[in-house]
C-alpha cells in the first residue's frame, strides 16, 4: 500500500479484539469490509493485557501484542490483508494508566517491580504514587486494597499464604501473588536456621547465615541513590540465585524451609501463630487493606477510581519512551497509520503530549513534520460541554465523535415537547431537581466516597502553598479543602489546560473564574478571599517574592488540579447523574448534555461549519 501521511479515514469500523475476537478472525472480514466501504479499520487496543480482558484498556505491556489474540505472524497477516484492499488502521492507544492486577502472565512487570522493592524499583517514578502520604503507616508504601475483609480477619483466617519457588518468596492470595521483598526474607530464613539448629556443624548452615548476612547489607527498599539502587537490583538477584542453589543441593535446608513456612503461615483458630507473618506483610512496600478502604486512603493515582488501572507518568521522557516503542515501529511500517488517544484529560500536559507524539511519528515515517504539526492522523477522546471548543493548540484532527453524535441526537428531538415530557418526568420522580442542583451534589458526593483521597491530596498540597506566603497561612487545611471540593463541585467543564511558561488562556481564565463564582455563590458563609487564593493560585498568580522551589510546586498543584476535575466530572455526571435524570434518555450517552432538549437546524449546520472549518 502507497504511504500517504496523512491519512484521513473517510469511514471507519470498530474491531473489538480479545480472545474471542483475534487478528486470524479479522483477516478474515477483511474484504467483506471493503465492499461495505470502509476505508480503515479502528482497532480496540491491542497490546499486552489481562488474558481474560475483553477490552484491552488494561495493558500490562505496551511493546508487545496480546498473545490472546495473536502472534505476530498472526497480526502481519491482517495488516497485509488490510494492505491488499488498500485499507488503513486507526488505532486505539492508551497513554494514561496501565493493568495491574496481578494474576496470570499478563501481570505487569513494573507494578510487580515496584511492589518488591518500593522506591528502590527502577519503575518507581514511572507511576503516580504518593509516598509521603498524610497517614504515618502509609509511608514509603503503597496501599493495596485488595482483600475481601479487614486485614486482621483475612490474615487469621489463614488465606495469605507465603510460598518459595526458585529461590524467590511471594505471597498467595486466592489466585493472586504478590512479590516478597528480599531483604524481608530473613523473616522465612531465621526460622528455617533455627530448624536445623541440630546441623550447625555442615556447609549447608554456613552457607544459610552467609546468605542472612548478606540480606542485611542489600540497600533499603527506600533507598533513592541510583548507585545504591544498582548494587541492590544486583545483589538480590544473587541472593535468590544462592538460595535457589542452596535448597536444589541441600534437601534438609528446603526440608527445613518448608517446615518454617508452614510454622509462618499459621493455623486458623491461633491468633498468635499469625505474628511473624504479620511482620512480615508489614515489611513490605505495600500495605494490605480491605477494598472498602481504597476510595479514602489509595496513595496512587487511577484511573478514575478503577484499582486494577494505575496511572503512569507519561509526561516523564522515560516513560513516554518506554510505552512508545512498538506503537512507532507499527507506524514506520506502514501497520498503523492513524492513532485515537483515549482519556487525554488524565494526562499532566495533554497539548504537550500530542507535539510529541506527532514528532516521533514523523521521524518514524522518515518525513518532517509539517507546518502544521501534524505527522499522522489523531483523534482525542475528549468530551466537550456546552459551548466549550476543542484547543486549536493541539496537534490532533478531531475528537473522537462525542460531541458530533450528541448533536445529531439533539437535531432529533422536538424541543416543543419539552415541557410536556418534563412534566411527565416531574410526576413520574415525585419531585423536581433542577439538573444543575443534581451535578452539583453528584459530584461532591463522588468526592466524599469514591475520589476522596484524590482530593484531600489536593487539599493538602494546597495547605503546603498557603504556608509559604505569610498572608495565606492563616487559612487551615479544612477550609481550603473546603474550597478545593466546592470548586471541583461547580466546574463547568471536564478540565482546563494551563501549561507551565504558557500564558493562561481566555477560554481557561474564564472557565476558573465561573468555578470560582458558584463556589462562592453555594458557600456564602465561607470567607471570600479562601476562594480568591484558590482562583489565584489555579490561574497561576504567583505571589511576589516567591522563589523558583515555591513557584515549581505552585504549578505542580494546578497541573494536578486539573487531572484531578475531569474524574470527578466523569465519576457525577456519566456514573450518577445519567443513571437518574432521565428525562429523556436519548439525550444521556456519553457527552450529553440532558439538560438541553433539542437542537435547532440552523444551530447544528453552524457547528458543522466550524468543525470543517477548524478540524
Amino acid at each position: 500500500m502507497k504511504k500517504e501521511y496523512p491519512r484521513i479515514p473517510t469511514c471507519t469500523y470498530r474491531l473489538q479484539f480479545n480472545r474471542w475476537f483475534t487478528f486470524a478472525k479479522a483477516k478474515g472480514i477483511v474484504p467483506y469490509l471493503h465492499e461495505l466501504g470502509v476505508s480503515d479499520v479502528y482497532a480496540s487496543p491491542y497490546f499486552q493485557a489481562s488474558p481474560e480482558s475483553l477490552h484491552g484498556y488494561d495493558i500490562t505491556d505496551h511493546n508487545k501484542l496480546n498473545t490472546a489474540i495473536g502472534s505476530r505472524a498472526d497480526y502481519d497477516a491482517w495488516i497485509a490483508q488490510l494492505h491488499a484492499h488498500l485499507m488503513g488502521q486507526v488505532l486505539d492507544f492508551v497513554p494514561n494508566h496501565v493493568g495491574i492486577a496481578p494474576a496470570g502472565a499478563g501481570r505487569n512487570q513494573w507494578w510487580m517491580d515496584v511492589l518488591e522493592n518500593g522506591h528502590s524499583s527502577r519503575y518507581a517514578s514511572y507511576f503516580d504514587i504518593d509516598w509521603q502520604s498524610r497517614k504515618f503507616h502509609l509511608r514509603d508504601k503503597i496501599l493495596l486494597p485488595i482483600l475481601s475483609d479487614q486485614y486482621g480477619r483475612v490474615l487469621e483466617r489463614g488465606e495469605l499464604k507465603v510460598r518459595f519457588e526458585e529461590g524467590t518468596f511471594y505471597l498467595l492470595y486466592g489466585e493472586r501473588t504478590l512479590p516478597i521483598a528480599p531483604g524481608t526474607y530473613r523473616y522465612v530464613l531465621e526460622v528455617t536456621l533455627q530448624n536445623l539448629a541440630d546441623h550447625k556443624d555442615e556447609d549447608y548452615y554456613a552457607q544459610l547465615q552467609s546468605i542472612l548476612t548478606a540480606l542485611e547489607y542489600l540497600p533499603k527498599r527506600t533507598e533513592t541513590d541510583p548507585k545504591k539502587i544498582t548494587e541492590r537490583i544486583r545483589e538480590k538477584e544473587i541472593i535468590k540465585r544462592r538460595l535457589a542453589r542452596l535448597c536444589a543441593e541441600a534437601p534438609r535446608v528446603q526440608q527445613a524451609m518448608e517446615k518454617a513456612l508452614a510454622q509462618i503461615n499459621g493455623k486458623a483458630g491461633d491468633a498468635r501463630s499469625f505474628d511473624i507473618l504479620d511482620s512480615l506483610l508489614n515489611a513490605q512496600s505495600y500495605r494490605l487493606a480491605f477494598w472498602r478502604v481504597a476510595a479514602e486512603e489509595i496513595n496512587y493515582r487511577r484511573f478514575f477510581d478503577v484499582n486494577e488501572l494505575a496511572a503512569i507518568r507519561v509526561e516523564l521522557p522515560k516513560v513516554f519512551d518506554a510505552i512508545h516503542r512498538l506503537l512507532l515501529d507499527l507506524v514506520s511500517t506502514g501497520a498503523v497509520t492513524g492513532l485515537r488517544i483515549d482519556h487525554p484529560d488524565g494526562l499532566y500536559l495533554p497539548g504537550e503530549y500530542f507535539d510529541k507524539l506527532q514528532q516521533r511519528c514523523a521521524k518514524a515515517l522518515g518525513s518532517a513534520l509539517p507546518k502544521d504539526g501534524r505527522a499522522v492522523y489523531m483523534i482525542a477522546e475528549k468530551i466537550l460541554t456546552g459551548s466549550e471548543t476543542l484547543r486549536k493548540d493541539w496537534r490532533v484532527h478531531g475528537t473522537t465523535g462525542y460531541d458530533f453524535a450528541n448533536q445529531l441526537t439533539q437535531v432529533l428531538v422536538d424541543s416543543s415537547a419539552e415541557e410536556a415530557i418534563t412534566k411527565t418526568f416531574h410526576r413520574f420522580i415525585d419531585h423536581s431537581v433542577p439538573f444543575g442542583h443534581l451535578l452539583y451534589a453528584k459530584k461532591l458526593q463522588v468526592m466524599r466516597l469514591a475520589l476522596a483521597n484524590d482530593v484531600d491530596l489536593l487539599g493538602n498540597m494546597l495547605d503546603r502553598l498557603s504556608e509559604q506566603t505569610r498572608w495565606y497561612r492563616d487559612f487551615t487545611l479544612e477550609a481550603l479543602s473546603r474550597a478545593v471540593r466546592e470548586t471541583i463541585a461547580c466546574f463547568p467543564v471536564y478540565r482546563t489546560y494551563l501549561a507551565p511558561g504558557q500564558p493562561v488562556s481566555e477560554e481557561d481564565r474564564e472557565v476558573v473564574e465561573r468555578a470560582i463564582s458558584g463556589a462562592k455563590r453555594r458557600n456564602p458563609a465561607m470567607d471570600e478571599s479562601i476562594f480568591n487564593y484558590l482562583r489565584d493560585v489555579l490561574l497561576l498568580r504567583f505571589p511576589p517574592n516567591l522563589d523558583a522551589a515555591g513557584r515549581a510546586a505552585h504549578t505542580h498543584f494546578v497541573l494536578k488540579f486539573q487531572q484531578t476535575t475531569s474524574p470527578v466530572m466523569a465519576k457525577g455526571l456519566e456514573d450518577t447523574v445519567f443513571y437518574i435524570y432521565n428525562r429523556l434518555t436519548a439525550l444521556n450517552e456519553v457527552g450529553g448534555e440532558p439538560q438541553h432538549f433539542g437542537l435547532s437546524v440552523e444551530a447544528f449546520h453552524k457547528r458543522n461549519l466550524d468543525r470543517q472549518r477548524n478540524w
